[in-house]
């Protein structure tokens, strides 16, 4: 039968499937047009939820092909500065998830339906390249150091909380489609406060583990003169399994299958 670990990676696949379709068809999708709490929560889930599901879920032992891609993406990773690519997929994450919340965007997702699932795949591909960084989605790991990990996530969870923020202190409407009629049911300015909170718990409920499991753990490791032969080791042994060199036995420190 399926491991334990596997079964896990399975459902968290599973929920991300769940969260799109839930997040795309009425009745999720419909509030997202009337309310900026409920395209602002789209948006987090989108961005921030979702790819972390898809990579910490991602079923590269499945089958051949899956292995291959694995193959192939872990080659590309060892044949690009390593620093320097997480620093672009921060931006590239930074830049979409701006986009996505300027006043323009927002107005067209609530007059444009299909609209959202282009704002799914930007978002998607953005954020799965951003949690390929700094969380582990075996046989793939992150090439910066736990420190760079830490900052990565943090900068990235700043970037949301900043967008929040300029919402939430905003005595004005952001979006012109939003806008609610006075003395009927959430104001409008009520309706970007609560959107504020929502994108700010997201943004810490995911990055928050991040940065402190990455700064507790460098902090650890910097303490042990072993970590850097076992560092070693293990990228020996990511290497050896992207090549189709034989699994190593029962035992040794390797991921679960």
């Amino acid at each position: 039968g399926l491991s334990r670990h596997r079964r896990a990676r399975h459902w968290m696949l599973a929920a991300a499937a769940v969260i799109v379709v839930a997040s795309l068809l009425p009745p999720g999708g419909t509030q997202a047009r009337r309310y900026v709490f409920a395209e602002s929560l789209q948006f987090a889930l989108f961005a921030i939820v979702v790819p972390a599901l898809v990579v910490l879920g991602a079923p590269w032992r499945l089958g051949r092909r899956s292995r291959n891609l694995a193959s192939r993406i872990a080659a590309g990773r060892r044949d690009r500065p390593a620093f320097l690519r997480a620093a672009a997929y921060l931006v590239v994450f930074a830049g979409a998830s701006v986009a996505w919340r300027l006043p323009a965007a927002v107005d067209a997702l609530a007059r444009q339906p299909g609209l959202a699932a282009g704002e799914l795949a930007t978002l998607l591909i953005a954020g799965t390249g951003l949690w390929l960084e700094i969380a582990e989605s075996p046989p793939l790991a992150p090439r910066i150091a736990r420190w760079q990990r830490a900052v990565v996530a943090a900068l990235a969870m700043w970037t949301i909380w900043v967008l929040a923020y300029l919402l939430g202190f905003s005595r004005v409407a952001w979006y012109p489609a939003y806008r609610h009629v006075a003395g009927r049911g959430l104001s409008t300015i009520a309706d970007q406060q609560i959107a504020t909170g929502t994108l700010w718990a997201a943004a810490a409920f995911c990055f928050l583990p991040v940065i402190f499991y990455s700064a507790m753990t460098w902090l650890r490791d910097t303490e042990d003169p072993d970590d850097e032969l076992r560092g070693v080791v293990r990228r020996e042994r990511h290497r050896a399994w992207a090549t189709g060199s034989p699994r190593p036995p029962r035992g040794d420190d390797t991921y679960p299958a």
